[in-house]
């Protein structure tokens, strides 16, 4: 199965970095979008992008001109019927996706390999009305395309081996780099950031540590780039929530994964981050955090010694956070949403961990991670329940 021609529907910020990445890549582009001017401004903006990047040293001029004359513009689904992939980058409403990907079944040939970058509807029921659901995939790239190296490649039960791998040879050639996941809530990247943020907003609301400290934390003695609260203020206080409710739907409402108050609370009363001026922390014009000190801390670590460095509650927070990582990682690993390998990739290219989960299991050692986590348990419920293969990893 060879992929000549790509096409990509919806013309929003993640469509036309798609198209940019697939021209870059050699394939010849088309660039739908049912909104003519909505599909003319992609069309600006990825051109003024590769511009920008020869600028930059990110490839030739002569790389951007080429690139940009394989991108061209498909007024409708039709246009697209000549196309060997289709990337479907709309809005994540299922009922729409279903209906597009019905369209692309009809417009392309059966051959034809049709993808989502969805990354919080499940692929199965939006290839639920495509004959032929073999060749249905995910491809979940990161935002901004151009910049993010990680594209997962989803596969359902119905998803066939030539289209996973012809799938993953295209995000090769785009430049970026495929991991190979199940078609399950989040995936593998998002599912494995979940404990990140949740565990974060609970001993927020124990009032163990305040969100500057948490997030302080995080950064000095985890190597994380960004706090917890930090990067849900990015993201959107909303939107971190939306998604936190879809994971809690759709993994059977597991006490891990519940929603927490305080976020519902905040986006109650119109707090949602950086894009309302307020979230966990107060923005301004031209607002920047203080740069953190250079305290001699080779993160991560989970050395109390180094820890207290940062903060009395230190010892506390991170192992803490460590303990949840390790435990949704050892339970992906029992679901076989993916290989060991390409999840500590995911959180290593998809989020700019420091290391990837595995790796940070291994920094606190399955033992103490399972102990703890049967402590707290035992203090606070459920959400601390550890998984078999964690409590197997643990007695070795």
């Amino acid at each position: 199965m060879k992929v000549e021609r790509v096409g990509v529907v919806g013309a929003g910020t993640m469509g036309a970095g798609i198209a940019q990445v697939a021209a870059l890549g050699g394939y010849e582009t088309r660039l739908h979008d049912p909104v003519p001017a909505a599909l003319e401004a992609a069309n600006d903006r990825l051109h003024r992008a590769l511009a920008k990047g020869a600028t930059k040293g990110l490839w030739s001029e002569e790389e951007a001109d080429r690139a940009g004359a394989r991108v061209g513009a498909a007024g409708s689904v039709d246009d697209l019927g000549e196309c060997d992939l289709v990337i479907e980058a709309a809005p994540e409403d299922l009922t729409l996706k279903r209906e597009l990907f019905a369209s692309l079944a009809g417009a392309c040939g059966p051959e034809a390999i049709l993808a989502s970058n969805t990354s919080s509807l499940p692929i199965a029921a939006i290839a639920a009305n495509v004959p032929g659901r073999e060749r249905v995939v995910g491809m979940h790239f990161f935002n901004p395309p151009a910049l993010m190296k990680l594209v997962e490649v989803v596969a359902t039960a119905d998803s066939s081996p030539q289209a996973l791998n012809a799938t993953a040879e295209v995000g090769i050639r785009m430049g970026r780099t495929p991991i190979r996941a199940k078609d399950s809530p989040g995936f593998i990247a998002n599912r494995l950031a979940r404990p990140y943020s949740l565990e974060s907003l609970r001993m927020l609301a124990e009032g163990l540590a305040d969100a500057e400290t948490i997030d302080r934390v995080c950064r000095l003695g985890g190597g994380f780039r960004m706090g917890p609260f930090e990067l849900i203020d990015l993201i959107g206080l909303d939107v971190n929530l939306s998604v936190a409710h879809s994971f809690y739907s759709q993994g059977g409402q597991p006490e891990r994964w519940r929603p927490s108050p305080i976020q519902e609370e905040l986006v109650a009363a119109g707090k949602l981050g950086r894009k309302s001026g307020a979230g966990f922390y107060e923005y301004g014009e031209g607002s920047k955090r203080p740069a953190d000190p250079d305290l001699g801390i080779e993160a991560p670590t989970v050395d109390p010694d180094a820890l207290a460095k940062i903060d009395p509650a230190a010892a506390t927070i991170l192992p803490r956070l460590l303990a949840q990582i390790a435990n949704e990682a050892a339970f992906a690993l029992e679901e076989e949403v993916g290989s060991p390998a390409d999840m500590d990739t995911a959180m290593r290219l998809g989020f700019n961990w420091p290391r990837g989960p595995l790796e940070l299991t291994e920094l606190i050692g399955a033992a103490r991670a399972a102990a703890l986590l049967e402590e707290l348990r035992t203090e606070r419920g459920e959400a601390y329940v550890p998984a078999s293969r964690l409590l197997a990893e643990a007695s070795q």
